[in-house]
């Protein structure tokens, strides 16, 4: 799975819309849909995603719940 779908996946399962998540990290949806195209997710970027959805990231998304993404 690419970190993009791994994204994508994460965003359905914490019931936020890949538009509000952009916004919880300052960007445009636009902006953020093409970095999503790019797939071009620095490791801070990645910190910074788990940190606007409320999650732990470890190289990979751990939920509230324990399930890795």
């Amino acid at each position: 799975m690419t970190i993009t779908e791994q994204i994508k996946v994460l965003c359905v399962r914490c019931g936020v819309s890949e538009a509000e998540l952009a916004r919880r990290l300052g960007k445009s949806p636009q902006s953020f849909n093409a970095k999503m195209k790019r797939k071009s997710f620095t490791i801070d970027d990645l910190d910074k995603i788990a940190e606007a959805l409320d999650v732990e990231f470890n190289r990979e998304f751990i939920l509230a719940d324990g399930e890795k993404i």
